[in-house]
Order: structure tokens, then C-alpha cells, then sequence
């Protein structure tokens, strides 16, 4: 029951309040949150410019969503030990928006996103995540993975191209006619930097791969440069200007300032502003957004509560999500949710609470302002091998694996659909129509499962004195649309040239509208022929279900038994000697 009120339940502050409003957080615990926080803080950073870069976006407005974003969702969230800023996840969804309105627009579409999470707070759809087939999650998360893997490819290998077109198979044509101009020294950049995130695991040390790979790709670049090549590096690539209006290269090593987000760049380079046909041209992202933070973060959560036996509260993580993203595109921060990632990280650095993603967004501050200039020297090839990677641990391919092996038919199509419609259109229309597709399958194989039988040469009927033209079927599973009017259409063939019958139906768990309108329909045609039906042992739901219906016994037609011994009893009495 504590899990259950956990899921219910809505704080601000619930993890906090939880894990540090108590007498036994003291020195040393509060100890372990900042080595926590410090370390899952230097792992953020790279992650974080890298992810921003990937969704369309200078570098430095990923740091700004770990330091902003992170700090708001940890205080005010549901779960201990999340970490919260850029995911790549959202890169199939934020990129496209970048290409087409710019960073005010992104920042907007971030802000109706959090006000959505809110509402969803709100109205308690904090068990949202039950309700994501795991053949959907695993669709969209690969097919996110195939598009952000192929988005690195110009960086990866240094080839010449701007932005890549929208539609997935254009990419591919403009990255096939873009090969023969590959950077072999940018590819080798890219290669190394790989292999060293692949082999580090092997050393069985604590530090991260991604640390130590981009290290040694950022030396590597820097002496090819230094002997004529041309890699290219965040220095080289992103440029900021300066209070003389002069530019800067790379990162600004200043503190995000408060803009108000329609006053930011649109895709012309002028402020967006606001306006209703902007509001309503970016809805659909801002709710595809919204849909998919309230997964991660929730899938998230539920992934820590099985790592570390504690419980969060779904509907407070939720709010603390919606705040985050509220808050963080008034200083200049894009999308933000729960990393799995960066959280497992966390919590194997010995984090207690959710001080320790507080320390996390204060160290990537400190390392904005501190370290920007060696933040410059980072090579794009080196980001772009980092993304593959964070696309490959995403994709969680021997996962889908498996389940194109062992799974029902049913769940292979799910999951291709998913995967396909991801990768050739858009999430959006891949969840809905994933969920939709999952939703209709599974209906169609509950309505298998109910079925009619004929038992009146059952042992419990047998003997019982049955009068001569009556019968007793039983119907077992629900009763509900997608079974209804087959199986009392089955039951109008079955009961013809009968007088009566006994429909059993203590093997019916549901009746809906569908199954009551043919329930009535069925009543209707035995008084039209003059057939006579006794209705027994209605669990409570159907029986609830009549009620509120105000189904009442027809004299000389229908009525209702608690049992089918009743009915039985019932039938054989008023048969004529």
C-alpha cells in the first residue's frame, strides 16, 4: 500500500521532503551527496553541450538546462535520485523544431511543454507509464537511436554539410553524395574516441568511458591541427557575442541571463515573438514533448526504485518535471527530463537525496564560467562519437532482440511500427499510432477470449429437471464492444427454436456500453419470438452496470437470478405437470 499512495500522491518537494527533512540526514550523508553531485556533475557536461548540439543549438544552452533545469526538478520532484537536462531522447523532436524556428521557438515549445506536465500532474497521470507497452517504448526509443546516430554522421565524419534535409531517406541521399568529401583526419578523430569508450569498460575502473574517450580525441585533434589539419571544435564551430559586440568562440563563460523566451532568435535570426498561429503550430510538438519527458522521467524513476528499494511519488515527479521546464526557457534552457544514465550514475556514486543533483547543476555551472575556454577544445568528430555511443546504450538493441524473437506476433508489429514510423516520419506519429495499434490488438485478443457454450449436458445441469425446449448457455470473459455483438449474435443462432434459456454469466468480469446494448438487443429479439431468458450470477460490475441502466425484468421475457442453482430451481418449478 505504501507503493500504491506513492503513486498517488502530489508534493511539491515530495523527494526532498522525504529524504532530507529528516533527523537522520546529518554530515554524512550530506557528505555523499556532494561527491555524488560532483561527480555525476563533470560526467554532465560533455553529455549535456554534445545533446545540445545534437538538438540544433549552441552548446552552451545545454549546460544551461543542467544548471537551471536540473536544480528546479530536483528540488521540487518526486524522485530521490534522478538527474534531470538534456536527453536523447528529445533530439528526434527538438531538432526539427531548432531547423524551423529557431531557438525562441524551442524555448516555447519547452515552456508549453512544462505547463502540460503540470496539468498532467494535476489530474493525477502519474501511472501514465503503465499504460506504454513495452514493444512501443522499445519502437521509439531504437528508432530515435537509428536518427540521432544518423544526425552525427556529417560531424563524425567531417563531411561539408549545413543541415541535413528533414525527411530520413533525403538524409541518407545527402550523406551518400557528401562521402567522397570526408575529413579522414575528423573520421579518425571520431574512430579513436569510439574505440576508447568501447575498450575503457575493460580496465574496470570507475571513471566514466566518455571521459577519458573524449580527453584523448581532444589531445588527438589538437596535434593534428597543430600540424595543418582542419578538425573541427566547438571553439571553431559556435561563436557568442560579447557586451562590446565583439564575437567570442566556442562557449560564453557567463551566467544564463533571464530573457524572456519570444524574445529570443527566431529561425530568421530576429526575436520570434508570440503570436496565436505560432502557439498553435507548435502544440503538437509542445504535447509530443510533454508525452515523452512523462515517460522517460517516469520510466526513470521506476528503473531507481528497483536499483535502490525506495519509492517516489509519480505525480510529484511530474510536477517538479512541468516546473523545470517552465522555469529553464527563461534562461535560455531547452527541454529537460530524467536521464537513466546519468541517474544510475548517481546513485552508484552514493548519492542519499536530491542535494546531490543540486551539486550536479552547481558543478556545471562553475565549470560554464571556469572552464569555458577548455570547453573550446573539444572536437566536433570527438561530441559526435559520444552521441553514438549515448544512441547505442538508448536504442537497447539486445533488448528488442529478444523480443523479436520470443514475442507474440502481435508485439513484433508493434514494435516494427513503432520503430519504422520513428525513423521514416516522426515520434509523434509513432507513439500514437504505436499505443492505438497495441490498444486494438490486445481488444481484439480479449474478444477471442470470450466465448458461449452450450452446458446443458454438463454434469451440473444434468438432472436437474430441465424442462424439455429450455437450455442453459454459459458465457465466459468480457463482454465487452469488440465481443458483444459476436457472441450474442452466436447466442441468437444457438437459442433458436428454443423456449427459454438459462445465460449464465458468472464467467463475465466486464460489461460495457457495448455489451449492454446488445445484451438489450438480444432481451428484444427473444420478446419479439416469444423466448423466454433467465440472466444468473452477474458478478458486480455488470450488475452495476444494469443497474445504472435501469434494466428491469420484462414479465414473461427476462429476469435475473444470484445463481444458476436459482435459475435452475426457478425454471423446473413453474414447468406445467
Amino acid at each position: 500500500m505504501p507503493h500504491r499512495a506513492h503513486l498517488f500522491s502530489l508534493r511539491l518537494a515530495h523527494a526532498v521532503r522525504e529524504a532530507c527533512l529528516d533527523e537522520r540526514y546529518r554530515g554524512r550523508r550530506l557528505l555523499r551527496d556532494l561527491m555524488a553531485g560532483v561527480t555525476v556533475g563533470i560526467i554532465a557536461i560533455p553529455l549535456a553541450m554534445a545533446l545540445a548540439i545534437a538538438s540544433g543549438v549552441a552548446p552552451q544552452y545545454g549546460l544551461y538546462t543542467a544548471i537551471i533545469a536540473g536544480f528546479v526538478i530536483a528540488l521540487t520532484g518526486g524522485s530521490r535520485f534522478s538527474i534531470s537536462g538534456p536527453t536523447a531522447a528529445f533530439v528526434v523532436i527538438l531538432y526539427p523544431i531548432a531547423q524551423t524556428y529557431g531557438l525562441g521557438g524551442l524555448l516555447i515549445a519547452t515552456l508549453m511543454s512544462g505547463v502540460l506536465l503540470v496539468a498532467m500532474a494535476l489530474m493525477r497521470l502519474g501511472r501514465l507509464i503503465e499504460y506504454i507497452p513495452e514493444s512501443v517504448t522499445l519502437g521509439f526509443t531504437a528508432g530515435i537511436a537509428v536518427v540521432i546516430a544518423i544526425l552525427q554522421v556529417p560531424d563524425f565524419l567531417g563531411l561539408p554539410i549545413g543541415d541535413l534535409p528533414g525527411h530520413f531517406w533525403q538524409k541518407l541521399v545527402t550523406l551518400a553524395g557528401a562521402l567522397p568529401q570526408m575529413d579522414r583526419v575528423s573520421a579518425l578523430v571520431a574512430g579513436v574516441t569510439l574505440a576508447v569508450m568501447l575498450l575503457w569498460p575493460r580496465l574496470k575502473t570507475p571513471v566514466p568511458p566518455h571521459l577519458p574517450a573524449l580527453v584523448i580525441g581532444s589531445l588527438l585533434a589538437l596535434w593534428c591541427n597543430a600540424r595543418g589539419a582542419n578538425v573541427a571544435t566547438i571553439g571553431s564551430s559556435f561563436t557568442y557575442l560579447l557586451p562590446d559586440g565583439s564575437e567570442g568562440a566556442g562557449i560564453p563563460p557567463f551566467l544564463p541571463e533571464f530573457v524572456w523566451p519570444w524574445q529570443q532568435a527566431g529561425a530568421s535570426g530576429e526575436a520570434i515573438g508570440f503570436s496565436w498561429s505560432l502557439f498553435r503550430d507548435l502544440l503538437p510538438a509542445a504535447f509530443a514533448i510533454a508525452m515523452l519527458g512523462a515517460i522517460e522521467s517516469l520510466l526513470c524513476a521506476v528503473v531507481l526504485d528497483g536499483m535502490t528499494g525506495k519509492r517516489h511519488s509519480a505525480n510529484s515527479e511530474l510536477m517538479g518535471q512541468g516546473l523545470g521546464n517552465i522555469v529553464t526557457p527563461f534562461f535560455g534552457g531547452i527541454t529537460a527530463t530524467a536521464a537513466i544514465a546519468r541517474s544510475a550514475a548517481n546513485y552508484r556514486a552514493g548519492a542519499e537525496s536530491p542535494v546531490s543533483a543540486m551539486v550536479h547543476s552547481v558543478v556545471v555551472l562553475l565549470a560554464l564560467v571556469t572552464l569555458s575556454g577548455v570547453l573550446a577544445y573539444l572536437p566536433m568528430p570527438a561530441m559526435a562519437a559520444l552521441l553514438v555511443m549515448v544512441a547505442w546504450n538508448m536504442s537497447e538493441a539486445p533488448k528488442a532482440v529478444h523480443l523479436l524473437k520470443t514475442a507474440p506476433r502481435s508485439d513484433i508489429l508493434v514494435f516494427l511500427t513503432c520503430f519504422s514510423l520513428t525513423v521514416l516520419l516522426d515520434m509523434v506519429i509513432a507513439i500514437t499510432t504505436g499505443v492505438l495499434l497495441a490498444a486494438v490488438l490486445f481488444m481484439r485478443e480479449m474478444a477471442r477470449m470470450t466465448r458461449v457454450t452450450d452446458i446443458t449436458a454438463g454434469s451440473r445441469v444434468a438432472g436437474r429437471g430441465l424442462p424439455e425446449g429450455w437450455r442453459v448457455f454459459k458465457i465466459n470473459g468480457p463482454l465487452f464492444f469488440a465481443a458483444a455483438d459476436r457472441i450474442f449474435g452466436e447466442l441468437a443462432v444457438m437459442s433458436r427454436d428454443t423456449r427459454g434459456f438459462i445465460l449464465y454469466m458468472d464467467g463475465v468480469t466486464v460489461l460495457d456500453g457495448g455489451g449492454l446494448a446488445a445484451l438489450n438487443k438480444l432481451i428484444a429479439t427473444c420478446q419479439r419470438e416469444g423466448t423466454e431468458v433467465v440472466i444468473a450470477d452477474l458478478q458486480f460490475q455488470p450488475l452495476r452496470t444494469l443497474a445504472r441502466a435501469g434494466v428491469a425484468p420484462i414479465e414473461g421475457v427476462s429476469r435475473y437470478t444470484s445463481s444458476l442453482d436459482e435459475a435452475l430451481r426457478l425454471v423446473s418449478a413453474e414447468t406445467p405437470t
